[in-house]
């Protein structure tokens, strides 16, 4: 992957550090040649086109696996390579709404909500790589690689999670957006901002009504259960906002600090690049880039006691490794990469 030339998306830095670019079209022979050599010396192929698109460009996984047994060919689609909407092109936000994602996010009274980030992509993408990690494993033993078929509209089934497992065993309709039914379990507006509060039991409510200065509402009938605080819930959190909006976020913050009740700060997204926590993790790394010069970028989120994973090298911008690719992996001389530049072969 690649940004174009000239131009640097915030998205595609986010998500194309540690890669190299090669520019090449393999809509001709020349271009089908190259990415073969390319992989019978690889280990992983990555694709997201439609089914059977890459066949005409003998690029699927029947052709490329002839050429290497052991390569692991990942497809990754909107609906699968099976299936009566296999053809369909499948975005993220189709797909939360067809898979039932939207449907039960955002306020109760509001309409359907799409998750403020591509959560469907992303989870796709986790998927995929642990699938990835599992079929290497399983080409240790056997010695042979495998198509993987990963769908959006199957990962984001599978994310649906105890919500999808209540409804298949209970056969009843979902409760829509209610977000939880432990109560309370969400975020409250104080005097400069909104603070998130859990009272999940009994006991973490009993913590958390003491905090906000009302220690009898374990003991009213309306609220001493979870199940009642469930049945009047409209009540129970007016009352829990008529408090939080007594106090600023930082207030609260203190007060609740050491409690052991689930509590937060709604951060925006400025505000949590700048969190001490998220600093001292190494969640933000600065990376040099040939275009834009110092790149800050979003850190590796998974930390080893042996390895040392992290931001290598900036998002490539278009063609920046081509001779590189060409030369160093595929040993061709600089005559030859001229004419493929030349035919438009590569760039």
């Amino acid at each position: 992957m690649s940004a174009p030339s000239g131009t640097l998306s915030k998205t595609f830095s986010k998500v194309n550090h540690n890669k190299k670019s090669i520019g090449l079209s393999f809509a001709s022979e020349a271009g089908q040649k190259i990415l073969h050599s390319l992989a019978k010396t690889s280990d992983i192929l990555v694709e997201n086109y439609l089914p059977n698109t890459l066949k005409k460009y003998h690029v699927d996984f029947a052709s490329v696996n002839a050429l290497n047994p052991r390569l692991i060919y990942a497809s990754i689609t909107g609906y699968g390579q099976t299936g009566p909407y296999s053809s369909r092109a499948g975005y993220d936000v189709m797909v939360e709404a067809e898979m039932g994602l939207m449907h039960i996010t955002g306020p109760r009274d509001g309409p359907p909500v799409k998750v403020g980030v591509a959560v469907t992509d992303l989870t796709t993408g986790l998927y995929t790589s642990n699938a990835i990690m599992a079929a290497l494993i399983a080409r240790g033993k056997t010695g042979k690689g495998q198509h993987i078929d990963v769908a959006l509209s199957d990962c984001q089934v599978a994310t649906l999670s105890n919500i999808a497992s209540s409804a298949l065993i209970s056969g009843e309709p979902d409760s829509g957006r209610w977000g939880t039914s432990h109560l309370p379990y969400r975020s409250f507006p104080t005097r400069d901002g909104d603070i998130l509060l859990g009272g999940g039991n009994d006991r973490l409510f009993a913590i958390l009504s003491t905090t906000l200065s009302h220690p009898s509402w374990p003991t009213d009938p309306r609220f001493s259960t979870n199940a009642a605080r469930v049945a009047n819930r409209d009540l129970l959190e007016s009352l829990i906002e008529r408090e939080t909006r007594t106090r600023t976020t930082a207030e609260w913050l203190t007060a609740f600090e050491g409690k052991g009740v689930p509590y937060a700060a709604v951060n925006d997204v400025q505000a949590t690049m700048r969190h001490p926590h998220v600093l001292a993790r190494g969640m933000v790394q600065e990376v040099d880039h040939a275009m834009c010069g110092v790149l800050k970028v979003v850190g590796t989120p998974v930390k080893f006691s042996e390895s040392r994973p992290g931001v290598r090298t900036a998002p490539p911008i278009l063609g920046e490794h081509t001779d590189e690719i060409l030369g160093g992996m595929l040993g061709m001389g600089e005559g030859e990469i001229r004419g493929l530049r030349e035919s438009g072969t590569v760039s």
